[in-house]
């Protein structure tokens, strides 16, 4: 079945989507997907699952459901999906009866491609039997690791998936996750009923992230510092409580950085308008718990902090993959201090069942192991999912990036290992630690430690060196912690051979990280206009900046100057729904910007091999609008007509006076209003719509000066023809 769409499928990916490539595994999910094959996909937040499941709904007949725990999220995926010319929805709890009724409507008129719906409304039997009577195209299962109770995120709503086989026989099944271990893929598998699933199990690596941890002192002036390395950009700061989250976001404002709260315990009307003021870039960071969970789906978030140990890597890999998902470089700091283990401890010493108690220590165990050891972040981080780091070096952690000077700590680890052995192997870090340093307590007198032959014999280091002496240790297998609630250290074969001095060991000597790489270079002049036209645009259109255009595309648009439709079609990320429903005003603004910079050299975009397209007429969207234009409507109208801002129809009304078409400008623009803004232009002597603006006293809209500059221009190109 997957080659009468082979064609097909390339064709969607550049003029819906905007790519000129599929990156790794979407295309395997895709083929399977459309040869009616169940698949379980693994992929990492950024890795374009989305993509997977949003482009075979537009090729197979019928309506794709994707199952969705995110029902803050949804609103965005379905106006992602819409701008690039989807015909999506969602039915969630958050809509009106009528909003529910429209929806319904547009079902069962065979009106909608993609639906997405929570795993409750699924579990609803009122829903199922209206899906009975459906044509499904297939199911995607988006966060499917809430159906394993090994997963770090169970939810029993999710069960009622395993259903879908059942019910639903010949629509295939795709489920997706970011973050799963071998047991909880097979959990998975098993629960959901896949039938001998292609099975897609990426790479957990994010080579744009930079991973960073650093001793916790004052932790709210240490995170301001890390923000202010990050000027303008989108950020997340993840806090272990309420308290701390308000103390954090209250000293964070207090600095001047536009930050808010976010946490279970604010009213849901308040977390969602900050939670909109995020998406919406009116602010640039968010403070929060892990409340602010999976339902982000912001693009260009630079910086991912950690005020507070995770409890487990699996939610710590998730948390930061929320940075860099466009795939543009971002940074991933942790603070760690040993005092946020006791707190976690004490959670995990409240729960009753034994085994539970036991799975979360080992889980606390690791993380710390992450934090501690000075081992490649990336190389723990891909080991804890069943993946081997293949080089020496990432290049993107401060293990990696610092200092590589190796140095013999043979001696402090006998020191420590001796007294390890001679308390009889029955006690933990801190033990071990006040005996090396001499301290003198009531506990370490009672039991006479003070007169084993290594008490005090590391007095010439403080606690913290030594707390980095049982991190190397622990890492490099010399002794291990044995028990659950109250961990204990051992010595191993290899401890002992050091011990014993049969064995030297050696440490990295941790000096200062390089840091994280930028993001590529661009102008950023005309990055923080393209910005400000998206926001506008967004706000218009009452959706997220990054569903307009993401900030990688926009960074390419400040790299190559698309200056022309063809050209503005080539930018990674410009669709052809997209380009004509926006493109118009971005190449207009970047024309401004090159005629007001005219000694900017313009490289050439790389083409992979293509030979240059011939120029193209405005697309049909463009066309539309003309021909609405020549019915007699005005361009409020026009944009009521057909569903889009002012602001867009305006910028189609340019490219048609522009391309020479049959437009009376006094249709668009009264000469009442018109005469005093040429005469603006023609006394500020360039074509800037911003002072024209600021010069009318607000009388003159951006719409109606970019309308009479065409207007213009177009007269002044006749003239000189």
């Amino acid at each position: 079945m997957f080659h009468q769409h082979e064609t097909k499928i390339y064709s969607i990916l550049k003029t819906v989507f905007g790519f000129e490539a599929f990156r790794p595994n979407q295309e395997s999910i895709i083929q399977n997907i459309l040869n009616n094959q169940d698949v379980f996909a693994v992929m990492p937040t950024g890795g374009g699952k989305s993509l997977c499941y949003q482009l075979p709904a537009r090729i197979l007949p019928g309506t794709a459901v994707v199952i969705s725990p995110l029902i803050s999220l949804m609103k965005d995926q379905v106006d992602a999906a819409s701008g690039a010319g989807i015909r999506a929805a969602y039915i969630n709890s958050s809509l009106n009866g009528q909003e529910m009724s429209d929806v319904y409507r547009r079902l069962r008129d065979n009106k909608l491609e993609l639906l997405y719906i929570a795993p409750e409304r699924f579990a609803s039997h009122q829903f199922l039997e209206t899906l009975k009577n459906l044509s499904i195209s297939f199911f995607a299962i988006d966060e499917a690791h809430c159906i394993s109770e090994w997963g770090h995120d169970f939810r029993p709503d999710y069960l009622s998936l395993s259903n879908i086989p059942k019910i639903f026989p010949s629509a295939p099944v795709a489920a997706f996750t970011a973050t799963a271990t071998i047991r909880v893929q097979q959990d998975i598998i098993s629960k959901i009923g896949l039938r001998t699933p292609h099975i897609i199990r990426a790479s957990f690596n994010r080579p744009n992230l930079f991973y960073r941890v650093e001793r916790k002192a004052s932790v709210n002036s240490q995170i301001s510092a890390c923000i202010k390395n990050h000027p303008q950009e989108s950020g997340i700061v993840y806090r272990t409580t309420r308290d701390s989250v308000m103390e954090t976001a209250d000293y964070l404002i207090s600095q001047g950085i536009k930050a808010l709260p976010y946490h279970a315990g604010l009213a849901a009307q308040e977390r969602n308008k900050n939670q909109e003021a995020f998406n919406r870039d009116d602010i640039t960071v968010i403070v929060a718990t892990i409340a602010f969970g999976m339902g982000i789906d912001k693009s260009n978030v630079r910086f991912v902090i950690h005020g507070d140990l995770p409890k487990n890597i699996e939610g710590y890999y998730q948390e930061t993959g929320r940075a860099g998902r466009d795939g543009e470089p971002a940074e991933c700091l942790l603070f760690f201090g040993r005092g946020d283990i006791p707190k976690i401890r004490y959670f995990i010493d409240q729960m009753a069942d034994e085994k539970e108690r036991s799975i979360a220590c080992e889980k606390l165990r690791q993380m710390e192991g992450f934090a501690a050891h000075n081992i490649c972040r990336r190389r723990q981080l891909l080991k804890f999912f069943g993946e081997e780091y293949p080089d020496d070096n990432c290049r993107t952690c401060d293990i990696c990036t610092g200092g590589k000077e190796l140095i013999d700590i043979t001696t402090d680890a006998q020191i420590f290992m001796s007294a390890v052995m001679r308390t009889g192997q029955r006690f933990g870090i801190g033990h071990i630690i006040d005996v090396v340093t001499g301290a003198d307590t009531k506990r370490i007198r009672e039991l006479q430690h003070n007169q084993i032959k290594t008490y005090g014999a590391g007095k010439h280091k403080d606690k913290n060196d030594w707390h980095s002496i049982a991190d190397e240790l622990l890492a490099q297998e010399a002794v291990q912690q044995v028990g659950d609630r109250y961990p204990v250290l051992a010595l191993t074969p290899k401890g002992s051979e050091v011990l014993f001095g049969k064995e030297r060991l050696s440490a990295l000597k941790k000096e200062e990280p390089k840091g994280p790489e930028t993001v590529a270079d661009y102008d950023r002049v005309l990055f923080e206009m393209l910005r400000a036209i998206r926001k506008n645009l967004a706000e218009e259109e009452q959706v997220p900046p990054f569903v307009i255009f993401s900030d990688k595309t926009l960074h390419e648009m400040c790299r190559y100057y698309p200056v022309s439709y063809p050209d503005m079609k080539e930018i990674n990320g410009v669709g052809q729904v997209k380009l004509e429903r926006y493109g118009g005003a971005f190449i207009a603004l970047i024309k401004e910007y090159l005629d007001n910079h005219p000694d900017i050299a313009i490289p050439l975009k790389p083409t992979a091999g293509k030979s240059p397209q011939p120029p193209k007429k405005v697309g049909q969207t463009v066309e539309e609008t003309y021909v609405l234009y020549k019915k007699g409507l005005a361009v409020a109208e026009i944009a009521k007509a057909r569903g889009l801002s002012v602001s867009t129809i305006s910028g189609h009304m340019e490219c048609l006076i522009r391309e020479g078409r049959e437009i009376k400008i006094d249709d668009l623009v009264a000469s009442a209003k018109r005469e005093p803004i040429e005469k603006l232009f023609s006394g500020s002597g360039q074509w800037n719509l911003t002072p024209i603006v600021e010069a009318s006293g607000g009388t003159v809209s951006y719409e109606d000066a970019r309308l009479v500059r065409a207007y213009m221009l177009c007269r002044a190109e006749k003239a000189s023809a």
